[in-house]
């Protein structure tokens, strides 16, 4: 009965954690996760939410306070950030959900936040679209390469 339950406090109690550990991990990366390559470790949490979908909308919370925090480019940022955040772990949580090979989470890993995020930042900087969208996307083929490995460690290993 316990499992049915959306809001369960083992639940709560592992987005806060989570929540907590992206926003950490943003902190001590910020020298290179708001650089002209955006390489956000945190990123890779995202792939979580194919384990635990109850994540999908902390996963986009926490991207939101960090860019409140730490990003500085204002309210379509922090706004946008969460929109990114929630889109990119939906679409990781649907691969899952479609059985198809873990591997194709480095799509959304690095499409989600590579593509939508220059929607407003060629608008704030007055920098090409296309320009930007190459540069995050090529930041985040590291983060997207481990949150795929980080999803398959935990796979089997973690029942969230």
């Amino acid at each position: 009965m316990e499992s049915k339950k959306f809001f369960t406090t083992r639940k709560i109690a592992l987005s806060g954690l989570i929540m907590a550990l992206y926003i950490a991990l943003m902190y001590f990366t910020q020298g290179f996760a708001f650089g002209q390559y955006q390489i956000r470790i945190a990123t890779a949490l995202y792939s979580l939410s194919a384990l635990a979908p109850y994540l999908i909308v902390p996963l986009g919370l926490s991207n939101m306070i960090s860019n409140t925090l730490m990003g500085g480019m204002g309210i379509y940022d922090i706004l946008g950030g969460f929109i990114v955040g929630v889109i990119t772990s939906a679409f990781t949580y649907l691969i899952k959900r479609m059985n198809l090979n873990c591997w194709f989470m480095i799509i959304p890993l690095i499409c989600g936040p590579g593509l939508i995020v220059p929607i407003w930042l060629s608008k704030i900087l007055n920098i090409s679209y296309v320009l930007l969208a190459t540069s995050l996307c090529i930041g985040q083929i590291i983060p997207a390469i481990i949150g795929v490995l980080l999803f398959k460690q935990l796979q089997s290993k973690v029942n969230f």
